[in-house]
């Protein structure tokens, strides 16, 4: 079992920068991905950005420029850094991880953008 506690949500104004973090635990040595993915009201889940074992990431068009994915595998975390957030990212922000046939999900934390 993996385990997966985000933080670093809250409440920000347009252009304003915030940085979600995730702390895995538990059996994380068959994690090939870690990753974000976010859900705004009356939407589906969608991804944000990705991180491979091997460093390589993958973004969400929407969010290119101006967030980065990172992680620490010495502190088991995955980071989010938003820059220049705008009130459509506003969302209930996931941490995923993910191996082979299944997939770990964090109880989610919410960012909310004024305009």
């Amino acid at each position: 079992q993996v385990q997966l506690v985000e933080s670093g949500g809250g409440l920000v104004q347009s252009g304003g920068s915030l940085r979600l973090s995730c702390v895995a635990s538990g059996s994380i040595f068959s994690i090939t991905t870690m990753g974000w993915y976010r859900q705004a009201p009356g939407k589906e889940r969608e991804l944000v950005a990705t991180v491979f074992n091997g460093g390589r990431t993958n973004y969400a068009d929407s969010v290119k420029g101006r967030f980065t994915i990172s992680r620490d595998n010495a502190k088991r975390t995955v980071y989010l850094q938003m820059n220049s957030l705008k009130p459509e990212d506003t969302a209930v922000y996931y941490c995923n991880g993910a191996r082979i046939g299944f997939a770990y999900w964090g109880q989610g934390t919410q960012v909310t953008v004024s305009s």
